[in-house]
Formats: C-alpha cells, sequence, structure tokens
C-alpha cells in the first residue's frame, strides 16, 4: 500500500504538512542558494560599478563617475574589431574541427576492430585533461619552435627552411593548440553516442544492400544531432573565453594578430591598468556569451524537438 493510501487526514491538514515541509527545504537550501548568489552578484556588481567610473591603478585617487564612456572607448579602441573578429575565428574554427574530426574518429573507432583499441582511445582523450599553460608550452617549444621544434626538424628534412608559425601565422598556431585540446572532448561524447546506436537497425540496413557510407549518413549522422548539438554549446562557452594559450605562447601578437577578446581585456586591466575601461569590456564580453548561448539553447533544443 502506498502513502498516500494510508493517509486519511483532513485535506487541510495535508496542505499545512506540505506547506511546513516547503518552509523547512527553504531553510536548508537558503544558505548555499544566498552564497551562491553573493559568488555572482558582488563580483558582478563590482564591475558595473567600475565601468562607469574612470579608475587607473597607477592614479587610484583620481577616480570619476564618466557613465558609458568606457563602453564607448573600448568599442572604438584599436584592438576590438580584431579582437572580436579573432574571437569568431578562433571559435568557429575550432568547433569545425572538432565537430568534423570527432565525428570522422569516432566513426573509425567504432567501425575498426584491432588489437588495443581501448589503449588508442584512452590516448586519443588524454590531451583533454591536460591544462591549458602545459599544452600551450608543449606546442611552443616541442613542435612550433623555428630551432628545434619537430615541424622545423621535419622541414629541414625536405630541404625547406622551416617556419616561426608562432611569429607568421599566429592565429592559426592558436587554434591548431585549441583544437588538440578540445578535439577529445568531442571524441568522447560522439564515441559513447555512437556505442548506443541500436546495432538492429545496421544490420537491417546491411541486409538491404546499404553501404558503409549510407549507414553512416542516414543512421548513425542523424543520431548524432543531439550530442554534436550538446559538443558546439560546450565548446562555445569556453572558448569565448580562451586566454592561457594566447598569454603563453604570442601574447596577443604581433600587433592584435592572435588578440582575442579576453586577451584584451586583460590587456586594459593589468598592462594598462584601465579598470574602468577593462570592466565595460567584460560586461560586454558578459553580453556577447550570453547572447551566444541563449542562441544555441534555442538551436538545441529546436533539435531537439525536430528528433522527438
Amino acid at each position: 500500500m502506498t502513502t498516500s493510501a494510508l493517509d486519511t487526514s483532513p485535506p487541510a491538514t495535508q496542505t499545512k504538512s506540505r506547506k511546513r515541509g516547503l518552509k523547512i527545504g527553504w531553510f536548508l537550501v537558503s544558505p548555499s542558494v544566498l552564497l551562491l548568489l553573493l559568488w555572482m552578484v558582488v563580483p558582478l556588481a563590482m564591475t558595473l560599478y567600475f565601468s562607469t567610473i574612470r579608475y587607473n591603478l597607477l592614479y587610484p585617487d583620481e577616480e570619476s563617475f564618466v557613465g558609458l564612456e568606457n563602453f564607448e572607448y573600448f568599442l572604438t579602441d584599436p584592438g576590438f574589431m580584431p579582437g572580436a573578429l579573432n574571437t569568431l575565428t578562433l571559435v568557429g574554427s575550432v568547433l569545425l574541427i572538432s565537430v568534423v574530426f570527432g565525428v570522422l574518429i569516432s566513426a573509425l573507432l567504432e567501425a575498426c576492430e584491432f588489437w588495443g583499441r581501448g589503449i588508442v582511445r584512452v590516448m586519443l582523450i588524454s590531451p583533454f585533461f591536460i591544462m591549458p599553460t602545459v599544452s600551450a608550452l608543449l606546442w611552443k617549444n616541442l613542435i612550433f619552435h623555428p630551432v628545434s621544434g619537430i615541424l622545423a626538424a621535419v622541414w629541414k628534412f625536405f630541404g625547406a627552411q622551416p617556419v616561426d608559425w608562432l611569429a607568421q601565422h599566429p592565429l592559426f598556431s592558436i587554434i591548431m593548440i585549441v583544437s588538440w585540446q578540445w578535439l577529445p572532448f568531442a571524441i568522447l561524447l560522439l564515441m559513447t553516442a555512437m556505442q548506443s546506436l541500436d546495432q538492429e537497425q545496421k544490420e537491417a540496413a546491411r541486409l538491404e544492400g546499404a553501404g558503409p557510407i549510407a549507414i553512416f549518413w542516414h543512421l548513425t549522422l542523424p543520431h548524432l544531432a543531439r550530442p554534436i548539438a550538446v559538443v558546439v554549446m560546450i565548446e562555445t562557452i569556453f572558448l569565448l573565453s580562451i586566454f592561457a594559450e594566447i598569454f603563453t605562447t604570442t601574447s596577443g601578437g604581433p600587433g592584435f594578430e592572435s588578440t582575442n577578446l579576453a586577451y584584451l581585456i586583460y590587456n586594459q586591466a593589468l598592462l594598462q591598468f584601465d579598470v574602468g575601461m577593462a570592466s565595460a569590456g567584460g560586461l560586454i564580453a558578459v553580453v556577447i556569451a550570453n547572447i551566444a548561448a541563449l542562441v544555441l539553447i534555442r538551436l538545441i533544443g529546436k533539435s531537439l524537438t525536430d528528433k522527438q
């Protein structure tokens, strides 16, 4: 017998009991909710305050209210447009590499049976667990270095002049470093999704005469629509704030060629000591990130609705 069947108390008593339970629940949850609100609201309020004043770390006593001037200065800063374009290029390129190669590698691992496949899977996923600073240093000193790097040795082996990748192709180098970090994340999710695909559908398709390409296009790829959408949403949120890789390798240069919005805000705050303009830039970046997240959530919601 269920609890509701045994409960013969009047409806009014049951309502009071539920309200008392709700009050106790809110009382128990309120400290963590309050702490979370303070953790989010206090920094946001301070950033909003600093964005409306002229505040330089070198002259902390000379602060004054300037309204929206900091936002205007940040939007008209010479580094804003290159930083915004570099951010879009970086995010779009890494997403494209992650999704395309993630799908292909996951499909190959799922289709091919060979000794040591489990070890290969672990090795493919392992770069995701390396810290961004360590990863950037590895690429900077062991791969991209124009004298002692692996690519320089390959160029010399074929009699070509080694390329200083971080100086001549800085944004491309950053894209390669970040893609190497985030591709394993896509592989992990997509490989897990492929293992949940109904094998009976594949067998039925093979009996009907469908080849591997047709099975992949009509069965596997539609099955991966949801995990691909999740990969795009999660990676976009994190890629908008890429900083350590740029700071460790190119420092945003040469010029603004590898500067994104996150590094531009750091440059304003801790290199030019202009906290007011950096705070305005931070709020602009938050707005851009929230717009991107809302658009992606709507697209993912539409995708899930269409699949149901």
